[in-house]
């Protein structure tokens, strides 16, 4: 049995060959260690800084290249996300917006967006938006949006069209903007109270948006799609699930419903607590959980229990160990990962996000060594 027969028996549920693996993404130290050599695959500041200064081209060959490179050396790997490693750039001659830095480790972009960069966590993050107004009525009567530039998906074809006949590809769509958060976290969940209509005019123009541009967006040679959003704290929803439901669990619907005419796979990523969104996120039609964060209570064995009979699951290993932890202990999460999440099949086994910034690679190699020692079931 091969990576995609493999991934297509756990989607449906049931018991393959073997119990497949899968990252959600891998960074770039890690990708540096496995290929020998410096490189901007994940590596989240050196990219933006390269982009900010008109160096798109030599980006997207070393994405090119390296993402290639990486996945051949880690035959084990049976689903790849090609828009993780392989990333969307801007169209080839795009002419980069100006940004100064304004101190050690902050950049203003003259449309007034505020970044901060961490050398620690090699995040690039958005801290102040800028000013703006939103209405309802710009949402609504916002005119259709131009297909995309083909050259943006020169390093994710170039991914794709080496794994798709050998590996699961999951795949990129339009988007999933069924949580938007106008203005940034805070100010953005703060609408959904003070200007709910607003908030369902954007969605609504999400959907109607997203939706146009799948057919730019899904290749043909991937298996599957993958959306994500992330809807959760560590410990509970960003909303009660019945505001969810009311706000986004319709958009999330439609948006599937849309996504499953060119693929009849679909993979949901969403950090956090979020088994109160749980029966929503499987009515909506995700078919793949991922991201089970067991730090915060999303066991696989719960998962399982409670709802193993209607989705499958990709995770269950610490990112936590991966980064502190000794390779003995992530070899035992991977074991008692594998044992809970092997009953009744429907299961990949993966980290609980990605392969951060600052895992061990030890730690990395000792995961993918015991899950190849114990996966043929």
């Amino acid at each position: 049995m091969d990576s995609k027969a493999a991934v297509r028996e756990v989607l449906a549920r049931g018991e393959p060959g073997y119990i497949p693996f899968g990252a959600y993404a891998i960074d770039c130290d890690t990708v540096r260690r496995v290929i020998g050599r410096e490189t901007y695959v994940r590596n989240k500041v050196a990219t933006q800084l390269a982009l900010w200064d008109g160096r798109r081209d030599e980006v997207a060959q070393s994405v090119r290249e390296d993402s290639v490179a990486l996945f051949n050396k880690l035959p084990s790997v049976d689903v790849i996300i090609p828009f993780k490693e392989g990333l969307l750039l801007p169209p080839a001659g795009y002419e980069p917006e100006k940004v100064k830095k304004i101190s050690d480790n902050t950049y203003e972009s003259e449309s007034g967006y505020i970044y901060r960069v961490s050398a620690e966590t090699n995040e690039v993050a958005v801290v102040k938006y800028p000013e703006r107004e939103y209405t309802a009525e710009s949402f609504v009567n916002a005119g259709p949006p131009a297909p995309p530039d083909p050259t943006i998906f020169e390093a994710y074809n170039h991914l794709v069209e080496a794994f798709k006949d050998t590996r699961y590809l999951a795949g990129q769509s339009a988007g999933l903007g069924c949580m938007p958060l106008l203005g940034g976290m805070e100010d953005g969940l703060v609408r959904y109270y003070t200007e709910p209509e607003t908030v369902k005019a954007c969605i609504d123009w999400y959907v109607r948006n997203e939706n146009a541009l799948d057919k730019y967006y899904i290749n043909d040679g991937i298996d599957g799609v993958f959306v994500e959003t992330d809807a959760a704290t560590t410990r509970a929803p960003f909303m009660s699930p019945a505001m969810f439901r009311e706000f986004c669990f319709p958009a999330m619907k439609k948006r599937i419903e849309n996504i499953k005419r060119f693929k009849p796979d679909v993979f949901f990523h969403s950090c956090g607590y979020t088994a109160a969104l749980m029966d929503m996120f499987i009515d909506a039609g995700v078919g793949c959980y991922q991201s089970i964060q067991t730090g915060t209570g999303m066991d696989i064995k719960f998962l399982k229990d409670n709802f193993g009979d209607r989705i499958s699951f990709w995770g269950g290993v610490a990112v936590e160990l991966l980064i502190a932890g000794t390779t003995e202990e992530v070899r035992a999460d991977v074991r008692r990962a594998m044992e809970a999440g092997k009953r009744d099949g429907g299961f990949i086994l993966g980290p609980s996000h990605s392969v951060a910034y600052g895992s061990n690679y030890d730690n990395f190699m000792a995961m993918l060594d015991e899950h190849d020692k114990l996966k043929y079931l």
